[in-house]
C-alpha cells in the first residue's frame, strides 16, 4: 500500500487547479477586502514579493500567509477597532497573520504524496506548489516581464496550493488501499475529540470572536450549545468568509443564536438589520452604522443598475448586505434535525464521515449522541493520522 501511494506526487493532485489569488505583504485591509469581494476564493496568499523591482529572485518571493474575510471581521471586532472600522482598515495586512510558523508551507511539484502529508500531520495547512507548464523559454521570458503587473505571477511562475481537503478527497479516491480500516467505527479508532469550541446559544457573539479566530486557526468551527450540552447549531468560519465587513455589526449586537440567523439563508432577515442598526446607535458605535450603510448602499446601486425590474431590484436588494451572501450554500445553522446537518454519531464509519466532510466542503463533523448531546468532532487531521498509519 506505501508503495502504491509513495508513486504519486503533489502534482498529481493539483491537476484542474487554479492559481492562487495574491496580495503582497504590503498590502492595506481595504486592499484585501476589494480583492476578495470580486475573487470567487474565500482565501487570498500573502506574499512578500516586490514586483516593482527588476532584480527580483526566486528567494525573495515567498508566500507567508493567507487571510480570509473572518480574518478582516474578527480583526475588526476588537474593541480597539470597532469605534473606527474605517481607521483599521488602512492597516496592512500582515496584522492578520498569525503568529504561528509553517502554517503555509512551499514544496517541490515533485514532492511525494506521503511526505505532503506528514508536513499536513506537522501542522502546514497550505502546501504552495508551482503550477507545472509545457511553455517555452521564450514564454517564460514574457512571463516574468508581466509579473511586474499581474500579482498572481511570482518570477513568471504561477502556483497552487494544496488543504488537507484536496489530500482527503484523493484519498476517498483510493480507500480501497486502506480496508478494513475505513470500515471501523470513529469511536473504534478513537478520533472523536471532545476538546471542542462552543459556546452557548445565548452568549453575546462578540464573546466568541476570539474562539472563531482560534476555529478558524485550527479549521474546525464554533458549536452552540443549550444549556443540556445539545448541539443547536454553529458559527462556521466557512460560512462567515462568504459574508462581508458588515458581518461585524452583527456580531458586535446580536447574541450568538441570533448572530446564527443572521448569517443564513443568504441574506440577513430584514428585521434582524433593523435590530442591529438600533442597538449600534444606542452604544454611540457610528463608525459601525457608517460601515453598514455603505455596504448596504453599495449594494443597493449594484443590484438596481443590473437588473431590468427596477422595483424588484429594490425590493430583495433591502435584505441583502452584501452579494458574497449568496455566493456559496450557508453552512452556517446547522439545525441537528435538519437535512443538511453535518454531524455523525461514534459509531459512523470512518468512510461515513470522510465522504460527508468531503460532501459538504468542510474539515470536520460534529459527532452527537441520539438525543443530540454533544460528543465531540473528528477532523481531517485526525483522519489522516488514521490513514498514515496503515499506509
Amino acid at each position: 500500500m506505501a508503495v502504491t501511494l509513495s508513486s504519486y506526487e503533489v502534482s498529481d493532485l493539483c491537476l484542474g487547479k487554479p492559481p492562487l489569488k495574491s496580495l503582497s505583504i504590503t498590502s492595506t485591509l481595504s486592499d484585501a477586502l476589494h480583492t476578495l469581494k470580486r475573487s470567487h476564493e474565500n482565501y487570498l496568499s500573502v506574499w512578500t514579493c516586490n514586483h516593482s523591482s527588476k532584480k527580483e529572485l526566486m528567494n525573495e518571493c515567498q508566500c507567508v500567509g493567507k487571510i480570509c474575510m473572518v480574518d478582516i471581521v474578527c480583526y475588526l471586532c476588537n474593541e480597539e477597532n470597532i469605534a473606527s472600522p474605517s481607521t483599521a482598515l488602512d492597516n496592512p495586512v500582515s496584522v492578520l497573520l498569525p503568529k504561528v510558523d509553517g502554517l503555509v508551507r512551499h514544496v517541490d511539484s515533485h514532492l511525494s504524496l506521503l511526505d505532503a502529508i506528514d508536513l499536513i500531520l506537522k501542522g502546514a495547512q497550505n502546501l504552495v506548489v508551482p503550477i507545472r507548464s509545457n511553455i517555452t523559454i521564450n514564454s517564460r521570458k514574457k512571463l516574468h516581464q508581466k509579473a511586474s503587473t499581474s500579482p498572481n505571477l511570482h518570477n513568471g511562475i504561477e502556483f497552487c496550493w494544496l488543504t488537507q481537503e484536496d489530500v482527503v478527497r484523493f484519498l476517498l479516491n483510493s480507500i480501497g488501499l486502506f480496508s478494513p480500516i475505513p470500515a471501523y467505527s470513529i469511536e473504534s479508532l478513537g478520533i472523536v475529540k471532545n476538546n471542542i469550541f462552543a459556546v452557548s446559544y445565548y452568549d453575546p457573539a462578540s464573546s466568541a470572536v476570539d474562539t472563531i479566530s482560534s476555529a478558524l486557526l485550527g479549521q474546525t468551527s464554533v458549536a452552540v450549545v443549550d444549556d443540556e450540552g445539545k448541539l443547536i447549531g454553529e458559527i462556521s468560519p466557512i460560512t462567515l468568509a462568504s459574508c462581508d465587513e458588515t458581518v461585524t455589526t452583527a456580531i458586535t449586537t446580536l447574541s450568538a443564536g441570533d448572530l446564527m440567523a443572521y448569517i443564513d439563508f443568504g441574506c440577513p432577515p430584514e428585521d434582524m438589520v433593523r435590530v442591529v442598526k438600533a442597538r449600534l446607535k444606542e452604544r454611540n458605535l457610528q463608525g459601525m452604522l457608517e460601515l453598514l450603510d455603505e455596504c448596504s448602499n453599495s449594494a443597493l446601486s449594484s443590484s438596481s443598475s443590473s437588473s431590468d425590474d427596477e422595483s424588484s431590484s429594490l425590493s430583495n436588494s433591502s435584505l441583502r448586505i452584501s452579494g458574497r451572501f449568496n455566493r456559496s450554500g450557508s453552512y452556517s445553522t446547522r439545525m441537528v434535525n435538519s437535512a443538511e446537518a453535518i454531524v455523525c454519531h461514534p459509531g459512523s464509519s470512518l468512510v461515513a464521515v470522510m465522504m460527508q466532510a468531503i460532501v459538504h466542503r468542510i474539515n470536520y463533523v460534529w459527532v452527537i449522541e441520539d438525543d443530540y448531546s454533544l460528543v465531540g468532532i473528528v477532523t481531517f487531521t485526525d483522519i489522516l493520522k488514521v490513514l498514515q498509519s496503515v499506509a
